[in-house]
């Protein structure tokens, strides 16, 4: 069993920065990819960014050139910087990681709130 255990998500003012952690109970390489998804009230739960074990990335078009993903694989962190924060970035950020199995294909965080005013 994995744990993705997320933080950082906060109430932040439109034009502000977070970072969000997300820290695995083993070694991110062991994973095919791992990336941030966001789910806010009444939509379904969307992609934001993900980054394979090879280091391709690939981000969603409403955060291009405002968010960026990394990963520090001592700490097996995995982290969301975001920048230039808008209201419309509200929602439960979750970790996600794609094992590539297919007993089981992904594990997930429990989620962190970001709420940005306007």
């Amino acid at each position: 069993q994995v744990q993705l255990v997320e933080s950082g998500g906060d109430l932040v003012q439109a034009g502000g920065s977070l970072r969000l952690s997300c820290a695995a109970s083993r070694s991110i390489f062991s994973f095919v990819s791992m990336g941030w998804f966001r789910q806010a009230p009444g939509k379904q739960r969307e992609l934001v960014t993900s980054i394979t074990r090879g280091g391709s990335t690939y981000y969603a078009d409403s955060v291009k050139g405002r968010f960026t993903i990394s990963r520090d694989t001592a700490k097996n962190t995995l982290y969301l910087q975001m920048n230039s924060l808008k209201p419309e970035d509200t929602a439960v950020y979750y970790c996600n990681a794609n094992t590539g199995s297919i007993v089981v294909p992904n594990y997930w965080g429990q989620g962190t709130q970001v709420t940005v005013s306007s």
